[in-house]
């Protein structure tokens, strides 16, 4: 477990977060805007244009973004063995993680979980996912409601968690949508960074999968509100996350260490 500089009364303490961009076609977004208005200061790293460092000594969290890559690419993209290796460490010292779509699901390769082609097809479009029980005390989930509106836009999938995994958020084609390790690291198999914009250029770069989502749902209009729904749902989450980085907000319990009650 990392120790924490806690800061002296009245300082307010500004975390810097590594946020890693597999692919530029999936910037951090309205994310990067909720995380830098909590107080953070980001370290954007597009691999392989910017090479990603060799520790994460310095930085109060880790944020890994999607892409349009498999999670175990390595031999078309061989840095993702260090993206993982980089989350591998971040899980292991429990700094503040968060990782969304790509980067949950190398994120789950990183620590032990498997990640294959979804068997019954994309999730494709606005979607909903629901709260599991354990979400109701996360310090992170806690507060959003119980449906949550999000993105989706893959074919592959976390089809086994790693051990130790504690699912917070789930979906009825694929269960899991959002897991918890080691108190404070969390993966996400959904979207929360897009835009209209960014989302109709993945419709335009992949037809053949936007053409599995519902008709209408890509019609700017409705993609406006559904963003509208995302920030007012996910932007005090990325707030609380940025308090878990400073340390102002206390990380989950990991039942891995709790006692057995008598």
């Amino acid at each position: 477990m990392r120790l924490l500089s806690l800061p002296y009364p009245g300082e307010v303490s500004t975390p810097r977060l590594l946020v890693i961009q597999p692919d530029a076609s999936d910037p951090v977004g309205p994310l990067g805007d909720w995380l830098r208005e909590a107080g953070a200061e980001l370290d954007i790293r597009l691999p392989p244009r910017d090479e990603l460092p060799a520790n994460l000594d310095g930085y109060g969290g880790l944020v890994c973004l999607g892409g349009g890559m498999g999670a175990n690419d390595d031999f078309e993209h061989p840095w993702l063995r260090e993206v993982r290796r980089l989350l591998s460490m971040a899980a292991g010292a429990a700094l503040p993680t968060l990782g969304v779509c790509l980067g949950a699901q190398l994120l789950a390769v990183a620590t032990g979980g498997i990640v294959e082609r979804g068997r019954q097809g994309p999730e494709v479009g606005p979607a909903l996912v629901s709260k599991k029980d354990l979400a109701w005390v996360d310090p992170l989930f806690a507060e959003l409601p119980l449906v949550q509106d999000v993105v989706q836009f893959h074919t592959d999938v976390i089809e086994r968690l790693p051990g130790g995994a504690e699912i917070l958020a789930s979906a009825p084609k694929y269960p899991n949508q959002a897991f918890r390790l080691n108190g404070c690291v969390y993966g996400v198999q959904f979207h929360i960074e897009t835009t209209p914009e960014i989302v109709l250029d993945w419709v335009e770069s992949d037809p053949e999968i936007a053409a599995l989502a519902r008709p209408g749902v890509f019609e700017l209009d409705r993609l406006t509100q559904l963003h509208a729904d995302i920030a007012e749902t996910w932007r005090p989450f990325a707030a609380r996350f940025v308090q878990l980085a400073d340390g102002s907000l206390t990380a989950a319990q990991d039942k891995r260490r709790t006692l057995p009650l008598a």
